[in-house]
This record gives structure tokens, sequence and C-alpha cells, in this order.
């Protein structure tokens, strides 16, 4: 891949937790990688046979974060390794769950990398999110 000596480092950890996605259904892997208090951790999504009990990429690296005593997460890098050019732009954003997620432990400057895509303001992504 010609782009490999300038792809950011978190984005190369999330295209290697995509890699390692268990998706015996869809067969599309996801990967994410997030950056915290200067860690990095990683995620990729994991199906189940009943639909509503998957995880996504996102949500799985954020939520490692979070275990690991983060409380604010700066950067998450996502990747659809298996979205082909069909689907385009959009085959390879993260779900509005996902948004939401990154909206209450992001915050609204987080900075969330698509691959293939650009870099976002977690407030561009979803800018009124659901807040209590």
């Amino acid at each position: 891949m010609p782009d490999q000596i300038s792809v950011d480092p978190l984005l190369h950890q999330a295209r290697a937790a995509a890699e390692r996605a268990y998706v015996p259904y869809s067969k599309f892997r996801v990967g994410a990688a997030v950056e915290a208090g200067g860690q990095t951790y990683a995620g990729c999504n994991v199906e189940n046979a009943s639909y509503g009990l998957t995880v996504c990429a996102e949500r799985v690296a954020l939520f490692t974060a979070i275990a690991a005593g983060h409380r604010r997460i700066a950067r998450i890098a996502v990747t659809c390794v298996d979205a082909g050019p069909e689907l385009g732009e959009n085959g390879r954003m993260p779900c509005g769950a996902c948004r939401q997620v990154m909206a209450e432990l992001m915050g609204p400057d987080g900075e969330v990398m698509v691959d293939r895509v650009r870099t976002f303001r977690v407030s561009e992504l979803l800018p009124t999110a659901f807040t209590l």
C-alpha cells in the first residue's frame, strides 16, 4: 500500500484490530483504536447469532479505554477494511450508536479519523447529541 509511510500510527492499530474481527455473518471487518492519556486501546467488531448482541469496533475500543481508567478519550481511528468502493464514504462511517458514545466519552471536540474518508470532530458527526 503506497500510503503506508504516512499512515497515522493510531490508524495502523485500527487496521490491525480489524484483522481480528469476529464476523461470521456479515464478513464486514471493522477496527478501531483510541488514544487516551497517552495510551492506545484497540477494538474490533464482534458479531453474535443474536444480532442485537453484536458490538461495534468503536465501542469496544472506547469501552476498553474506560475500563482501563480513562474518562476522556482524545481521538479515535476507525477503519472498515472490507468496505468496497461501491459503498462510498458513507459505507465507512461510524453508526449512530457509536457516534452517541463518542459524544459522551470524547466530547464535541474529539477527533474521529475515518480511514479513506477524512478526520472529523465529534460535533460534525453528531451535532445535536443526546445529553443528560
